[in-house]
């Protein structure tokens, strides 16, 4: 049995799946292949364990350590690589464009008609880390090419056009601009500490796309105004009302839709319908996690 939220299912274009988005108590216990609801919280992932002929488990995110907990012993995990690169990349630049041009104090400013009229940053001629090589990281270099900025890709290990993570102590030092990109493991949990922040130079942007734990909020907090931050994501998430870095100086927060625009549904469908009939044929799945 294949089954889908609604949403997704609208977009797969197949008359054979059953449609589950309900009670986390009876999920339908004959599910072979699973994929998740969007943004349902934890019970969405517990309910695999009540699924005992359950195979794969695909999920609508490119992120996958919220799933890992909840997997059963021998089902295949798959990610939704590329499915929100375009529209993560289209955030970020948005992102670095409102806190360099400083949209977000004007958009303050109306309500009491306050005309702050300044010189302000421009990304032409900034230099940009994108910290991150994959998907999102090339679709973010590719969309900054047009901004007469220079890009600088970081990933795990060099390449042909990409450093490595270990020369980031010295890329950031020269970076006007950082952005996260990577996924969250052990590898980059806290990966931007205090001392990383220190490094960068006054007045720079570090620009969070990637997930909240990467980043520490504390360190967040003792830098902010020193330097400009812009956060899709936050560690806690959802941020609390009363949570001090909602008016830090100098930081925007966006809440966490990076890749929830018009374009995910369309492409998530395309996925999973190929996902399906990849596993239905026997052929090798696309963005295996776990196996």
């Amino acid at each position: 049995m294949i089954v889908l939220p609604r949403e997704i299912a609208e977009h797969v274009g197949r008359d054979d799946v059953v449609v589950w988005d309900g009670d986390p108590a009876t999920p339908p216990g004959s599910t072979r292949f699973y994929v998740p609801s969007y943004m349902a919280g934890e019970w969405a992932f517990e309910a695999m364990r009540l699924m005992p002929d359950l195979e794969v488990c695909q999920l609508h995110t490119a992120g996958f350590e919220h799933a890992l907990a909840h997997l059963p012993e021998g089902v295949t995990l798959c990610n939704a690589a590329g499915v929100h690169d375009a529209s993560t990349a289209e955030l970020a630049v948005g992102l670095i464009l409102a806190r360099l041009r400083r949209i977000d104090d004007m958009a303050r400013a109306m309500p009491s008609g306050d005309f702050i009229h300044d010189r302000y940053d421009a990304l032409a001629d900034k230099r940009v880390v994108v910290v991150g090589a994959g998907g999102i990281g090339q679709a973010l270099a590719r969309r900054l090419e047009g901004f007469e900025c220079e890009v600088v890709l970081v990933g795990r290990t060099a390449r042909e056009g990409v450093r490595a993570r270990a020369e980031l102590d010295e890329l950031v030092r020269e970076a006007d601009v950082v952005v996260i990109a990577v996924p969250l493991d052990d590898s980059t949990r806290g990966l931007v500490d205090g001392a990383f922040l220190a490094r960068m130079r006054d007045g720079s942007l570090l620009v969070n796309v990637a997930r909240g734990a990467i980043v520490d909020t504390d360190a967040i907090l003792a830098e902010a105004g020193r330097l400009s931050f812009a956060l899709d994501v936050t560690d806690p998430e959802p941020l609390p009302p009363e949570h001090p870095l909602w008016r830090a100086p100098g930081v925007i927060i966006s809440p966490h839709v990076g890749g929830n625009t018009t374009a995910f549904l369309p492409r998530i469908g395309r996925l999973v319908r190929e996902q399906v009939e990849r596993w239905e044929s026997g052929s090798p799945l696309r963005n295996v996690i776990v196996s």
